[in-house]
């Protein structure tokens, strides 16, 4: 894993400043504290930053930027291809001769022989840029799923592009600023959806796409891949022992195939049916036992995994290394700011860092249960999602007076509050309630942001998550929200916080359930063998019934949150008071004091769980107050 950046002109009146290279390169030394270089070509059209951690072949040979022979092609290249050995025998077959043992060095070479569609044949995680320098163009692609990010910034001189925009924003002679018509998207979803950014011009390059650049700088996208579901009438029909074997084949396969490393490695495990399959799968594959890691909470044992991952480690056998975080962990609210580039309101970042931080002084690679809830339907909100289609409008109605008439609950994972978070999404459109059920201030942003503020901006488009989805024509409504879930939450949040998170650390994270094969085959299952009744990920279920320990199978999802509730009533509550409500917050500039100080108060009186919200005010807050040279419009 590894940072990269790089630049190319559009003018032979103004190359690439190697001062500029090494400025971003610096930033993103945490991505890859092993070695860091740049290449700038002759003229000074084109130019790379690397930081590298190492994985694959150790030695110097194996350092990027990366060349063929005569080195008319360079790479840089960010991720991990995990099936580059058999592309490099196809490749020694055809005479191409190697320096190294690097999956890097493979893409060059393949490259070579197929252009841009050696991308299409890249099976693993990856974002990266290739200078051709024979065709005097740049080439930028990233993986199918997005899980190694990949942010643009161009304009008529130039394009550069970088493993995070804090690379951008080192960049000297760019000048970005805050887009402010991204910020009510924040609100609304936790994140700004892709391809924008908080930052203007800042843009993601799209996973499964290939941009390229020519010296004039014409842009062209190709799209090469993206996650499609069949229409309802052509879902195949197959045994269910034999959809069930296929899977645990699959798994087990892309576990294997994310085994191979030249450097320590090890799992997360958490109480949740995903990590605890990607640990047994390992525990079957391997020599040694698997190092395991987990993390719980202390303050509310709603959240708190601990005691089962301790129990399902023991049953594997794995050496097994636990943490328990305080609410002091929000001390590193500031460190999740940066490492973020901005906001993030998935308080669930606070123990991805804490545990990829413990983890790392174990092992620098970790396989990890992230995409099994996407692949395979195992988030509640889809059955929620799903049962509000059959509810009537006066039947919410009720549901949602009888409810509101009930005491205020401790946590937001109450029957309750829960209860009361549905009757609200039975009234949105299907896939508008995966934003609603996900998103901090869905159903009141008018309310949050300052009149002021409100007014300058363009109307607010809460379909614009759905924009660039496709593969889902005549699916079925689970479908559309499996595929809605991928094209929004998937890459702009888990994805986000999973990359950050670990890289922040200088550590490798592989999802083995993200594997291309993988999600094909069960996007194309009937829905009943993703969600049967009330029960979730029902084939992968089936597939490692004989592998998965019994309090696993009966354990209910707790996910990976933290206790804001509870913290924001207690040791944290004036941290939050004093951050939010000063007469100097920076957020009064987009929205309304008073409102924010109801939701403080209201908190703290019990009469509602604002948990979520004010940690997406106070991370807003903070980003403000980091940013160099801020002020009010």
């Amino acid at each position: 894993m590894c940072g990269i950046c790089g630049e190319l002109s559009f003018s032979d009146d103004r190359p690439v400043s190697e001062p500029a290279l090494e400025a971003m390169t610096a930033t993103l030394q945490h991505r890859g504290p092993d070695h860091g270089a740049i290449y700038r070509s002759d003229e000074g059209t084109a130019g790379f930053g690397f930081r590298r951690l190492s994985i694959i072949d150790l030695r110097a040979a194996a350092n990027q930027p990366i060349g063929n022979e005569d080195g008319s092609v360079q790479l840089v290249f960010n991720g991990e291809v995990y099936n580059f050995q058999e592309l490099r025998r196809g490749l020694v077959a055809n005479g191409h001769q190697f320096r190294s043992n690097a999956d890097s060095e493979v893409i060059v070479h393949l490259y070579e022989e197929l252009g841009d569609r050696a991308i299409d044949k890249l099976d693993g995680m990856f974002a990266l840029a290739i200078w051709d320098h024979r065709r005097r163009r740049l080439l930028l692609a990233r993986d199918r799923a997005g899980k190694k990010p990949l942010f643009m910034w161009r304009d008529h001189t130039r394009v550069v592009f970088a493993s995070e925009p804090k690379a951008l924003l080192a960049h000297p002679e760019l000048a970005i600023d805050i887009d402010e018509e991204a910020i009510p998207y924040y609100f609304l979803h936790g994140y700004v959806p892709h391809p924008q950014t908080l930052y203007r011009g800042v843009r993601h390059v799209l996973p499964g796409t290939v941009v390229t650049f020519d010296r004039r700088g014409i842009e062209t996208t190709r799209r090469f891949w993206q996650l499609t579901f069949p229409a309802s009438a052509q879902v195949p029909s197959s045994s269910r022992r034999q959809v069930a074997l296929k899977v645990r084949e699959l798994v087990t396969a892309a576990v294997e195939r994310r085994l191979v490393s030249d450097v320590p490695l090890g799992a997360f495990l958490s109480g949740g049916l995903d990590s605890t399959i990607i640990v047994g799968v390992m525990s079957r594959l391997m020599r040694e036992p698997v190092r395991t890691f987990s993390i719980g909470f202390e303050g509310d044992e709603a959240f708190d995994e601990t005691a089962i991952a301790r129990d399902t480690a023991r049953h594997f056998g794995t050496r097994h290394t636990e943490f328990r975080v305080r609410p002091s962990a929000l001390d590193l609210i500031d460190t999740l700011v940066r490492h973020h580039d901005g906001p993030f309101a998935d308080s669930s970042a606070i123990p991805t860092y804490v545990v990829s931080e413990l983890t790392r002084e174990h092992v620098t690679v970790a396989l990890t249960g992230d995409g099994g809830d996407e692949v395979f339907a195992g988030y509640l909100r889809f059955g929620a999602a799903l049962a509000a289609e059959r509810v009537p409008g006066w039947v919410a109605a009720l549901g949602g007076g009888v409810l509101a008439a009930l005491p205020t609950p401790g946590n937001e994972r109450h029957w309750i509050t829960r209860g009361r978070r549905f009757v609200k999404a039975a009234r949105l459109p299907l896939q508008d309630r995966l934003a609603f059920l996900t998103g901090a201030f869905y159903d009141d942003l008018e309310e949050l942001l300052d009149p002021g503020f409100a007014a300058r901006l363009a109307p607010v488009d809460r379909g614009r998550h759905f924009q660039g989805l496709g593969g889902v024509d005549g699916a079925s409504p689970l479908s559309r929200l499996l595929a809605t879930n991928f094209h929004s939450y998937l890459h702009d949040d888990l994805l986000v916080k999973a990359d950050r998170m670990s890289m922040a650390n200088s550590l490798e994270a592989r999802a083995p359930f993200l594997d291309r094969e993988l999600m094909e085959y069960v996007a194309a299952l009937p829905d009943d063998y993703k969600l049967h009744g009330q029960t979730t990920k029902a084939i992968l279920r089936e597939a490692f019934d004989d592998l998965v320990p019994e309090p696993v199978k009966r354990g209910t999802k707790k996910g990976f949150g933290v206790p804001l509730d509870a913290w924001f009533r207690g040791e944290l509550a004036g941290y939050m008071r004093d951050t939010l409500l000063a007469p100097s917050a920076r957020l009064r500039a987009y929205v309304s004091q008073p409102y924010v100080r109801r939701l403080a108060e209201e908190h703290a009186a019990g009469r509602a769980n604002h948990g979520h919200r004010l940690w997406t005010l106070l991370t807003f807050e903070r980003w403000l107050a980091l940013l160099p040279g801020w002020r009010p419009r």
